[in-house]
């Protein structure tokens, strides 16, 4: 891994050589994937072509799983290759969901699985948090909050990066899909046996969705993809929230873990932008209305400004910047790091 200082003179000239960069956004729902050109139209938000699996990359016991990563790539790289005429690529971008507390092995044999595959000669790896952030915002100073199945805010002075949540389904990511939708299955199963708090509506969203109650443990620990599978319920909870009390709390409480984390990752002083990205947002004013009253609250002095784009974008931006050398955002190991790769093509 690098030292954490911009690829700049080590890798960055050399990408120059190669102005065809990979960026991928791995997330809780899937994988994505643009290729590009910085100088040849290729650096907008979306390159000059994406591909994408609804499969997410597996995480085991050696946290993120770089095969997994790579074996899903490289048949999307190939046929964007053939679409695009863009063959060489100097710089790679890789935004990941857990790579600050899991990404150790994906750090170990990513960058150089990707110089072998792709000739790559600049590797990225970034949290998707800081994806999130720079494809919302650019590189200024703020707090961004990514509210996807997950949801971590992120925040930065320019010079080092702050982080609050993105601690996983299991023992974080407040106010994310994945916590929306469990705590509106937690309310269904209230209502099934009859506790207090329960819902009958999301009781009957839930036998719908999923079938009878009792078999629903079987139906969703097994599987590795429960924080998906969680999320999936989310979009029945707002769907809920108009005329069920139970849903709107649950929505108000989402909105509440999000402005804390937005506050806590958000630099002191002037007038920073703030910023809420994801897919939670296409819940529209059911969580948008309470969340922004919330943000107000917690942090009255900052600008709130609308998100430019989504992680993807982010990605792209930083694999244009690394190309054309005018990358500037703060590197650390646990976030973003650079590292020029001995052996690219």
């Amino acid at each position: 891994m690098s030292d954490g200082s911009p690829a700049g003179d080590s890798g960055g000239s050399r990408a120059g050589d190669l102005g065809g960069f990979l960026a991928v956004d791995s997330g809780g729902s899937g994988l994505r994937v643009a290729v590009g050109t910085a100088g040849g139209g290729g650096g907008g938000p979306d390159g000059l072509g994406r591909r994408a699996s609804r499969e997410p990359v597996r995480t085991g016991s050696r946290g993120i799983d770089p095969g997994h990563l790579m074996a899903q790539l490289l048949p999307m790289v190939r046929s964007l290759t053939a679409e695009t005429g863009v063959t060489a690529f100097g710089t790679a971008v890789v935004g990941a969901a857990g790579l600050a507390t899991l990404g150790d092995a994906l750090r170990a044999e990513l960058p150089g699985a990707l110089a072998r595959e792709l000739g790559v000669r600049t590797v990225a790896l970034a949290a998707d948090a800081v994806t999130a952030y720079v494809g919302a915002i650019g590189p200024r100073a703020g707090a961004v909050v990514a509210a996807g199945t997950g949801l971590v805010a992120t925040g930065t002075d320019l010079t080092s990066w702050r982080r609050a949540d993105g601690w996983g389904h299991l023992l974080g990511d407040c106010g994310g899909g994945a916590w929306i939708g469990r705590a509106g299955l937690e309310a269904a199963l209230r209502a099934h046996d009859g506790r207090p708090g329960g819902s009958a509506a999301l009781l009957a969203r839930v036998t719908e969705r999923f079938g009878p109650v009792a078999g629903l443990p079987g139906r969703l620990y097994p599987r590795t993809d429960r924080p998906a599978v969680l999320a999936s319920f989310a979009p029945d909870v707002a769907a809920c929230a108009a005329d069920d009390p139970v849903a709107a709390d649950v929505l108000r409480a989402a909105a509440r873990h999000m402005a804390d984390s937005a506050a806590a990752v958000c630099p002191p002083g002037g007038r920073p932008a703030v910023a809420v990205t994801g897919g939670l947002l296409r819940m529209g004013d059911a969580l948008v209305v309470p969340l922004e009253e919330e943000l107000a609250k917690r942090l009255p002095q900052a600008r709130r400004t609308a998100a430019e784009g989504d992680p993807l974008h982010g990605a792209v931006r930083i694999a244009t910047d690394l190309t054309t050398g005018a990358f500037s955002l703060p590197c650390d190991d646990r976030m973003l790091g650079v590292t020029a790769v001995p052996g690219g093509r």
